[in-house]
């Protein structure tokens, strides 16, 4: 796909456009961005995965027995939607592309961003009046309508020290104004881009409002940083340290002297500033699962030889739903293959296709070797067998 084709789901805008105009920098309305979308999964449905053991869900009331803005996390039992008021609350599970296959496709639609950067798409159900408040989120998020209506408005970029209302478990700000020409109602396929950083206020119009939230991850800098140093502190040498020689004489042995700080800083930076190990632990960290739980190992290591006669007797292995694949080349034939966290060495044109959405089936084979490392994503839960997937989620 060519970054200057224009594209519908983004009104017309090419992706070119929108990164250099839009992304990370200002909101973008898109009416009609999914024409004639329907909702791939209803509210009683949505309601259904918010009972499931391992689904993070909550739940807001914004008159709750307790108070204003009453925050429940679930697993919830089913009779909890009974004892609702009819309105002024909201359902939110997370990752439901995780469960879902027709949400999860809808990711498809949001290939002209980085696969690596997506978080997952959250859903939210709402009767009239439903809301979570004025808030800010650190993201970049996709707000999708998928049935009913909501009206969001916008109060522009807010500082990190925004005060918030104290006592509840929501970040909810204090003030909120909405800023002129931002003020919009959704209806289904209408979708609405937010930047991070930019207060937002979205509240349902009509019974049965469901919003999908297609969010992108983006580590912050304690993160970052903590991580990376956890990822070098792991294979750099113990005889690796500070270091004075040449120093002069102090003149006062208990000062800690402006050289002596600079011979640290130049100890710490030139040890961090290392861009081979800066991409594979980047590798690394972006492909970390959401869920780790989520990643089933096998118990019995998979043999090659056993994977590839099942693969060339017409077998076809899936990525398991809320893995993450990425790969970086190391040169014009390897490349490392980030796979949950994880990365292998292997033939550039296998790490493109197993981080790819291609089938993987028997012709993979051809690609040297694809027996191991399928074999090793198979063990760690990366991917499955397709017909035992579809056979676990019949039965569940």
């Amino acid at each position: 796909m060519s970054s200057d084709a224009p594209l519908p789901m983004l009104g017309g805008l090419s992706a070119a456009d929108f990164l250099r105009d839009h992304w990370q920098r200002r909101p973008l309305l898109i009416r009609g961005a999914f024409p004639d979308f329907e909702c791939p999964l209803t509210p009683d449905e949505l309601a259904g995965l918010a009972c499931e053991e391992g689904v993070e869900a909550r739940l807001v009331e914004e008159h709750g027995e307790g108070g204003p803005w009453q925050v429940r996390h679930g697993p919830f039992d089913e009779t909890v939607f009974g004892t609702l008021p009819e309105r002024d609350w909201t359902l939110l599970v997370q990752a439901v592309d995780h469960y879902v296959p027709e949400v999860a496709e809808l990711l498809e639609a949001f290939d002209f961003l980085p696969r690596w950067r997506l978080d997952d798409i959250m859903i939210s159900y709402a009767p009239p009046g439903g809301s979570v408040g004025p808030h800010v989120d650190q993201y970049d998020v996709f707000l999708l309508q998928g049935m009913g209506r909501r009206r969001w408005q916008l109060g522009g970029l807010v500082p990190d020290d925004a005060p918030i209302i104290a006592g509840i478990d929501l970040r909810i700000l204090e003030r909120f104004e909405v800023e002129a020409g931002n003020d919009w109602v959704l209806e289904p396929g209408d979708m609405l881009y937010l930047p991070p950083g930019w207060a937002h206020h979205g509240v349902s119009q009509s019974d049965d409002c469901l919003t999908l939230s297609v969010g992108f991850r983006a580590p912050s800098a304690d993160e970052a940083i903590t991580s990376f140093a956890d990822y070098l502190g792991e294979q750099l040498p113990a005889s690796l340290r500070y270091s004075d020689a040449g120093m002069a004489a102090p003149g006062d042995p208990a000062e800690l002297d402006d050289e002596a700080v600079a011979r640290m800083r130049r100890f710490i930076l030139g040890t961090l500033d290392d861009p081979a190990r800066l991409a594979q632990w980047f590798g690394r960290v972006m492909t970390q699962p959401k869920y780790v739980d989520q990643l089933v190992p096998n118990e019995t290591p998979t043999a090659p030889e056993a994977l590839v006669a099942r693969l060339q007797e017409g077998a076809e292995l899936i990525r398991s739903p809320g893995s993450r694949f990425a790969w970086r080349a190391l040169d014009e034939q390897d490349a490392t293959l980030f796979a949950d966290g994880d990365g292998a060495e292997c033939a550039l044109p296998l790490a493109r296709l197993l981080a790819s959405e291609a089938p993987l089936d028997a012709e993979a084979l051809a690609l040297p070797g694809a027996p191991e490392l399928l074999a090793a994503l198979l063990d760690a839960g990366s991917l499955a067998w397709a017909d035992e997937f579809e056979a676990d989620e019949f039965e569940g």
